[in-house]
């Protein structure tokens, strides 16, 4: 026998199907890796929605800066301050303890279901390096919707989007991490990568570290890891608009970068971008981020720098004229 249902009852079914589809693609928006001013403008008031301004001194903002203008709701971690990155076994930098991240990031209202918009200045790339490291320590610990604000505040700014002033306390929450350690690679595994292949090795700084004609604070030898490639985090960057470059560009300056990926710097700062570009824009799942970068490699003698470094680049750095 066939059963007939009341023409009230199939409506409301269809309703729920319906609003079920229509769901899909917010859902799928609040996954975008960059936002638009526009975007964030019109989903501002979403109640899971957080806006994570990170500016530091690293861009050039002074520790009033937050409190003289801010986007409307949203919280302040200083990136270069707040324990985004931290000293472990007398190697700086490094990504925090589970505890370290978990108090850090509920301590600023995010949660497992939160979409946390991160907000750099939007002045340079080594802003938007600080943008990319944030989102990927999100990412890193099981923050599933992070997304960064396109040209950052500056870009907030000429948009003529209105800014409020004052504090803004975070309302805390707990967090509890559930790392995603498919994009973060060990020293162990650069070791492996190193010694056997697997992967190409990412080289994000600029090619006089690359080569060793210059060395960073902290970082002790002078060049590479052996077998890398160099891909200068600002070449994926167009500074004349503070903003990446488009995907068909990213996608040619990275066209070298075969099969497997580990991105890696002095800090894991400039590496950040590189990931960035390589898992979130270009779809490079298989794409890592070596945070411990060559400060961690070179702390150790033991491992292997290649290096162009000659004779007459030490002496110009005895004379006082070279690095």
């Amino acid at each position: 026998m066939t059963k007939s249902f009341p023409a009230a009852s199939l409506r409301v079914a269809f309703g729920l199907v319906l609003a079920l589809i229509c769901a899909a693609p917010s859902q799928a928006a609040d996954a975008q890796a960059l936002v638009s001013p526009a975007w964030l403008s019109s989903h501002l008031h979403d109640a899971n929605l957080v806006v994570l301004d990170i500016r530091s001194a690293i861009d050039g903002s002074k520790p009033e800066a937050f409190a003289q203008g801010h986007i409307p709701g949203s919280v302040h971690s200083d990136y270069d301050k707040a324990g985004w990155r931290v000293e472990r076994g007398g190697v700086p930098f490094m990504v925090p303890t589970i505890p370290e991240l978990e108090k850090l990031i509920g301590d600023l209202g995010i949660d497992e279901t939160t979409h946390v918009v991160v907000v750099p200045a939007g002045v340079n790339v080594l802003d938007f390096g600080a943008a990319a490291r944030t989102y990927w320590t999100l990412k890193y610990t099981g923050v599933a919707h992070v997304s960064i604000l396109d040209g950052g505040l500056a870009a907030w700014k000429a948009a003529g989007y209105a800014l409020d002033k004052g504090a803004h306390a975070p309302s805390p929450t707990i967090f509890t991490a559930t790392l995603n350690k498919s994009i973060l690679a060990l020293a162990s595994d650069v070791e492996g990568i190193e010694h056997n292949g697997g992967a190409t090795l990412v080289d994000a700084r600029p090619a006089s570290f690359f080569l060793g004609k210059e060395r960073a604070p902290g970082v002790a030898a002078y060049g590479h890891i052996p077998g890398a490639i160099n891909i200068d985090s600002a070449k994926f960057y167009d500074p004349a608009t503070n903003r990446l470059r488009p995907k068909a560009e990213l996608a040619a300056l990275a066209g070298d970068v075969a099969g497997a990926a580990v991105t890696y710097c002095n800090t894991g700062h400039w590496a950040a971008t590189d990931w960035f570009v390589l898992h979130e824009l270009l779809g490079r799942s298989n794409a890592r981020l070596y945070a411990g970068s060559m400060i961690e490699w070179s702390s150790r003698p033991s491992r292997p720098v290649a290096s162009a470094r000659t004779k007459w680049d030490d002496l110009k750095k005895k004379l006082g004229l070279g690095s």
